[in-house]
């Protein structure tokens, strides 16, 4: 049986994943060092946390499910107790990508992140229409990258991330690269800038008159049937009025060189941000 060291189990990512454990076919050795976190184990979830010495005895995988600025001093103080072969597995992109993980090329390192449950989706179920983050009660779709180590342990990273990103559906292999594309550069620099816009656009016609629950249902409704369209979701056109105001609206919100965003060094300069 695989044997896994969960540090930051009782924090916000590990207790999700403390809890998508349950009942796996892993030995999960729980290590957390702060005491709300410790007190969350024990009383949901019925575990006790471990010490750190203790967790790495003989284990097969490491999981780093604490913060992206944490991850190169967790790292750094467990490197010298990793037996070679060990798998490394990190959840996000970001510290691996700014290269804040040890130069040990006996170590396996595996990224994974979640695409979180599409808009849309097939989900009948209320809970799971409301489990927005996902790894609760609605599917989604996850992505991972073998960033070093023997390809044989591809599989054996990605099924550990099945249980982890659980319910899923489609995972996608990609590269540790690729994946800083997706994040920070599309999910986070593009997507959510984007919408962050789209709310500031809905409180300025709150502002300039509109009922603000008028407003709000106006533009979802719109996001939803227009983003359907945009994806190919469904079969439809914009009228001709609302491609006249596409071609007018997009070059007064965006710069000519907006895609510049992916070029490398932006991308890295974004990550060293958040690292």
């Amino acid at each position: 049986m695989t044997t896994i060291a969960l540090f930051g189990a009782g924090g916000k990512m590990g207790y999700r994943l403390s809890t998508n454990f349950r009942g796996s076919d892993y030995t999960i050795r729980h290590v957390e060092v702060s005491e709300a976190g410790c007190e969350r184990l024990k009383t949901g979830l019925g575990f006790d946390a471990v010490g750190a010495d203790e967790a790495l005895k003989g284990a097969d995988v490491v999981i780093l499910a604490v913060p992206d600025t944490h991850i190169g001093k967790v790292a750094a103080s467990i490197e010298s107790k990793l037996a070679a072969g060990t798998m490394v597995v990190v959840l996000d992109a970001a510290a691996p990508f700014a290269g804040h993980l040890p130069d040990r090329p006996d170590l396996t390192y595996f990224v994974t992140h979640p695409c979180h449950p599409p808009i849309f989706n097939d989900e009948t179920d209320m809970a799971a229409k409301k489990d927005f983050f996902g790894g609760v009660k609605a599917k989604q779709h996850f992505v991972s990258a073998l960033m070093q180590g023997p390809e044989a342990d591809y599989a054996k990273g990605e099924a550990i991330a099945r249980i982890i990103w659980a319910p899923v559906m489609r995972s996608h292999r990609v590269t540790v690269e690729q994946m800083a594309l997706l994040e920070p550069g599309l999910s986070e620099t593009v997507c959510a800038s984007l919408l962050v816009v789209m709310k500031e656009a809905m409180d300025e016609v709150v502002a300039r008159g509109v009922e603000r629950q008028a407003a709000l249902d106006f533009l979802l409704g719109h996001m939803n049937v227009l983003g359907a369209v945009i994806f190919g979701e469904t079969k439809g056109v914009f009228s001709d009025a609302c491609n006249k105001a596409i071609e007018f609206g997009k070059p007064v919100l965006m710069r000519d060189d907006w895609k510049r965003v992916f070029e490398p060094e932006e991308i890295a300069a974004s990550i060293q941000r958040i690292t």
